[in-house]
């Protein structure tokens, strides 16, 4: 018992763990990427990516390098929304009205290649480039003081389903290598087999230290999250001040866990990953065909069934829509009254400019219903635009 406890909640004190924690919790090890087998269950993202950055704070002290403290993370990003992890998300709106009250991070480029990679350069060497960007922050730092960088392995809600480019995350893990810097990965919006995969980072061939997972975890029937380790982290805590300095009211809640084991065992038993790859590239070819050669349409992205449209005013030019004509609300209401339930957000460039469309349909989704969904789409962007 006491083991079991151990590997879910690291020896958190007080805290008791139940059979549905601890098969969840072997099921998610038993397909985790690299070498993540601690699992810590908590009731959403935001707390999923607050208990990461303070566990990477945590392991640092107890290996005896308090003076590794500073976060990197990536411009437009989202996080969550407790003052941690706003503070290591990177969108401007998002951040601006909490901006005194926030912890001090820094922040690099993203890999957003539709947007910021220069005419004439090849998406492998503008991924390697803005993969450097981490290296030359971390140097500027101080390569003894930063103890993790955290990104999305496609990032959702802020930039609109943008994967990085191949050979990007290869980079970042060679650099985070090369100093003893922590990588977390937020797999909230784009993990549990969104992207083709259970965890999304198995797409780019990485593994990292912390891994963060929510939404997809629990489909929705009950609130979770969960936050993963590596046992070298979990043992430096474990053979030092034995407990994790750290917790959240309902951390490994029977019922929640016993929801999301249904979840996961539905999603792998009937291997749904790899559906929603193969049923994403349905997606993407029937958005392409309806809206490939549309003028306002500028780029359409994601993997798996998580995809992006970025809507311009110029496609040219990749010029966005003046913020005053609130497109993406706009196409919200649109799509409500055709019928479709999407997720249009704006500021999609730097917190104030731009607008894309998140698609996430469910992993059951049929062929007709492909056809449905980006028709009902083709018609709420036609009465906006």
């Amino acid at each position: 018992m006491q083991e079991q406890v151990e590997k879910i909640a690291f020896a958190h004190t007080g805290f008791m763990t139940s059979e549905p924690a601890e098969a969840l919790a072997d099921l998610l090890i038993e397909h985790a990427p690299g070498d993540l087998d601690r699992v810590y269950f908590v009731s959403g993202g935001s707390e999923a990516t607050e208990a990461a950055i303070k566990l990477a704070r945590q392991y640092f002290l107890e290996i005896g390098q308090p003076e590794r403290r500073h976060v990197i993370a990536r411009r437009q990003s989202y996080h969550g929304n407790t003052l941690g992890a706003l503070s290591a998300g990177g969108n401007a709106w998002r951040r601006a009205q909490f901006a005194p009250m926030l912890i001090e991070m820094t922040h690099i480029a993203p890999c957003y290649e539709y947007a910021e990679k220069p005419n004439g350069e090849s998406s492998f060497d503008y991924g390697q480039r803005v993969a450097n960007e981490l290296e030359t922050e971390i140097l500027r730092l101080g390569p003894d003081t930063v103890m993790a960088f955290m990104a999305e392995p496609v990032v959702g809600a802020t930039l609109g389903a943008v994967p990085a480019v191949e050979g990007y995350y290869k980079r970042i893990r060679e650099i985070c290598d090369q100093y003893g810097v922590l990588l977390i990965l937020d797999e909230v919006m784009c993990g549990m087999g969104r992207t083709g995969h259970l965890f999304a980072c198995d797409h780019d061939q990485v593994a990292p230290d912390i891994l963060c997972i929510a939404k997809g975890l629990g489909a929705g029937y009950q609130p979770i999250g969960a936050m993963m380790c590596t046992n070298r982290i979990f043992d430096a805590i474990r053979d030092g001040s034995g407990f994790f300095q750290h917790g959240h009211t309902y951390i490994g809640h029977p019922v929640a866990t016993a929801a999301a084991l249904a979840v996961v065992r539905e999603l792998t038993v009937h291997d749904l990953p790899a559906r929603a790859g193969v049923m994403g590239e349905k997606v993407q070819s029937a958005l392409e065909a309806a809206l490939g050669q549309h003028p306002n349409v500028g780029d359409i992205r994601g993997r798996g069934l998580f995809r992006g449209i970025e809507l311009v005013a110029d496609r040219d030019t990749k010029q966005p829509f003046d913020p005053a004509h609130g497109v993406a609300g706009k196409i919200k209401k649109a799509a409500l009254a055709e019928g479709l339930i999407c997720y249009p957000m704006s500021g999609t460039r730097d917190g104030r400019l731009g607008d894309h469309i998140l698609l996430a349909p469910p992993f059951i989704i049929e062929d007709a219903e492909v056809d449905e969904m980006v028709g009902k789409l083709n018609n709420a962007i036609t009465a906006v635009i």
